[in-house]
């Protein structure tokens, strides 16, 4: 079986089967959980400087390859947020059955929301870094220009004639240094190892249906929907050069008054039908310098720190 790449440092490569497909996941450390879950298109090697650092602060450190993703098995189905939170839920439920701080990147750090917001009673907290607004083109927190380009992009990928040779084009090392040289402020950070990390499990069996599905799939649920339903601290860190998600539109979304109005109102009637007196979660905000989409792998020496800092301010 073909498998991600997991170097420097070298990362336990074990598997798990979930609802009959393999799943892959490394742990590392011992400690209270921590579940870490990567982006579109990446895989757990792309937490390989952030792993040890969290594991060596008193932690047991989780990631997994989403299905679909990395060395994860990749079917012809239809792919969803609520699918892989389903994925998450029943990794927990049988690997950890701890609270747990879920960590996340873009589309993962959405993921990490949801399970927060829907999952209390399994979660402690939550990590989010540049959280997506929603899966794909659809979310309206999405720069609009790109946006309207990612919409016409899905067209052709779907396409069953067209949709193969896009494909092909946009798994090409040298498209994928380009697009990574355009959203991570960091140029330093985009290695040929990252590009191996990232280009590799694109050659996998059903790659391009995987892509396809996900490019067309419902955006899920919006970070405002899901603010008013949380009941553990978070933490938000943003790199300040995302030019997919501005800090700015960043901030906004997670401004608790622009949170979602029909779930705050029904969460007021709530609160006045049984008086809660307890303060809401706290919620920190932390922009990154020069940091574009991915701080954990662009600035891992700015990351990895502020991470453990807030976890031991909050006791988790």
């Amino acid at each position: 079986m073909v498998t991600t790449p997991l170097t420097l440092p070298s990362l336990e490569a074990l598997d798990w089967t979930w609802r009959g497909h393999n799943i892959r996941y490394t742990v590392m450390g011992t400690g209270k959980p921590l579940v870490l879950i990567h982006g579109f298109g990446a895989s757990i090697g792309h937490w390989r400087k952030n792993i040890p650092e969290l594991a060596a602060g008193g932690y047991c450190v989780y990631a997994l390859d989403l299905l679909g993703f990395g060395a994860s098995a990749k079917p012809a189905i239809d792919y969803s947020l609520e699918l892989w939170q389903d994925l998450v839920s029943d990794f927990w439920q049988e690997k950890i059955q701890a609270p747990t701080v879920f960590i996340g990147n873009s589309i993962g750090a959405l993921l990490s929301l949801m399970l927060v917001a829907n999952h209390p009673d399994k979660s402690a907290g939550g990590v989010l870094l540049n959280c997506a607004g929603g899966l794909n083109h659809g979310s309206e927190d999405m720069n609009p220009i790109f946006r309207g380009i990612m919409g016409f992009f899905t067209a052709i990928v779907n396409s069953d004639v067209l949709g193969p040779l896009v494909f092909n084009q946009v798994r090409r090392k040298s498209q994928i240094q380009r697009t990574l040289y355009q959203v991570y402020g960091n140029r330093e950070a985009v290695t040929p190892e990252l590009v191996d990390l990232l280009h590799e499990p694109s050659g996998h069996e059903g790659a391009q249906k995987v892509f396809a599905s996900i490019l067309r799939a419902p955006s899920g649920p919006t970070p405002a929907q899901l603010l008013s339903h949380i009941q553990h601290p978070l933490l938000v860190l943003w790199g300040e050069k995302d030019p997919w998600a501005p800090v700015s539109v960043g901030r906004r979304m997670f401004d608790r008054s622009n949170s979602d109005t029909s779930a705050a109102a029904s969460a007021a009637a709530s609160a006045a039908a049984s008086p809660d007196t307890s303060p809401a979660p706290s919620l920190d905000f932390e922009a990154i310098p020069a940091t574009g989409h991915c701080p954990h792998d662009e600035r891992p020496e700015e990351v990895n720190p502020r991470i453990l800092q807030w976890l031991h301010r909050h006791h988790l």
